[in-house]
């Protein structure tokens, strides 16, 4: 027996098709697993070292729910300086995972009935979140760049918020200034909350990461969710924060003393090293991130398969829709090419003719699956 509201929450797609890559790989195949969303590097060695003081300390205990002071405020000037925003301590939560602030900002912010705004193609886990909050997705129009468009044309009376995802999993588009100061217009004017979800800040190429919650006006309807996985390759340690409106702080605060108690306290410590301490690994895994980038998309792009260029992130959203469309091409992939994607349409109706591609794998794996794509299509 299952209660409807969790009958309803499907399973994600990008960890079914890691699970299966895996899988065969284990069988003996020469998987390429391209469906992967985590850095493929390890997470650099200060941070290691900090963890591991921390147990061998005995910081092993219970933590305040909200996340202990030494990380909350590592946090806080960490988005003052690079963000913007004009937050303390008290304003954040730390959570077990960005994933966790997501879900824990749209139960705190969602109505049995709420609509809410996704802008294009969207992360697996946003909808089923919205799901288990009772409430529904209202799918945004997006350009062929992936840039909103017709924004209005997504509210109405029952919307609570717009959620932005920039850098965007799964096209990489940037939004810039312009861009969301639509959105922020379209808030104001609506007297909707925005829960922005930046976790691939760090990861941009050639664009400027702007918080929305730095605009004019939106530091008291917006939600900010960041983390430590993708910028310090820390997706094992399952580490993230929030900040927004106090009042809305402190209900997450309370689903997060009922559930998961606390992000782990010796994890926190590592966080607290991350951010203080020395960023040089960070720009030399976006340094080889842009390199894959480069790689992935001419090659895609010499086999006439069309890909935008991503500003951010480590994925590429071509369009497949001459091939049969996302979810018979990424079939394709496994069956005929022994590599692992993910179907454009795990991310919302606006990615049915595409395939997600992580390049967050070596350079050399990727001019493989190029030769292998390219033999598949018989080239």
């Amino acid at each position: 027996m299952v209660s409807a509201r969790m009958a309803s929450i499907h399973e994600s797609t990008t960890l079914k098709i890691s699970a299966m890559a895996k899988k065969l790989a284990a069988s003996g195949l020469d998987i390429i697993d391209m469906g992967v969303g985590e850095p493929d590097f390890n997470t650099p060695k200060h941070i290691v070292e900090a963890g591991c003081n921390s147990i061998k300390m005995g910081e092993t205990h219970y933590a305040p729910t909200a996340g202990i002071p030494e990380l909350r405020q590592a946090v806080a000037e960490k988005l003052c300086d690079e963000n913007l925003l004009e937050v303390t301590a008290d304003d954040v939560v730390i959570t077990p995972g960005a994933k966790m602030a997501v879900f824990a900002a749209i139960q705190a912010l969602m109505q049995e009935g709420d609509k809410c705004a996704f802008l294009g193609p969207s992360w697996v886990s946003y909808e089923p979140c919205v799901a288990f909050a009772g409430g529904s997705v209202v799918w945004g129009k997006v350009d062929k760049q992936f840039m909103p468009v017709d924004l209005a044309e997504s509210i109405n009376s029952k919307t609570k918020f717009v959620l932005v995802n920039s850098p965007s999993n799964p096209t990489g588009a940037v939004f810039d200034r312009k861009v969301l100061e639509e959105i922020r217009d379209l808030a104001c004017d609506h007297d909707l909350f925005v829960i922005s979800d930046e976790i691939y800040e760090k990861i941009i190429y050639d664009h400027e990461h702007i918080s929305i919650g730095s605009l004019p006006g939106m530091e008291d309807r917006t939600v900010t969710i960041n983390g430590f996985s993708k910028a310090y390759a820390m997706t094992g340690w399952r580490l993230g924060y929030l900040t927004g409106p106090r009042e809305t702080m402190k209900w997450v605060t309370r689903l997060l003393s009922h559930s998961v108690s606390q992000a782990t306290t010796f994890v926190q410590r590592a966080g607290v090293a991350a951010l203080r301490g020395p960023q040089d690994d960070v720009a030399a895994m976006v340094a080889e991130f842009r390199s894959r980038r480069d790689l992935l998309v001419s090659g895609l792009r010499r086999l006439g398969i069309p890909c935008n260029m991503p500003g951010g992130a480590f994925y590429v959203f071509p369009d497949v829709a001459q091939l049969g469309g996302g979810d018979a091409f990424t079939e394709r992939l496994l069956k005929e090419a022994l590599i692992a994607a993910t179907p454009g349409s795990a991310f919302g109706p606006g990615g049915v003719d595409y395939v997600r591609l992580s390049y967050a794998t070596s350079q050399d794996r990727i001019r493989e699956a190029l030769e292998r794509i390219e033999r598949m299509l018989g080239g």
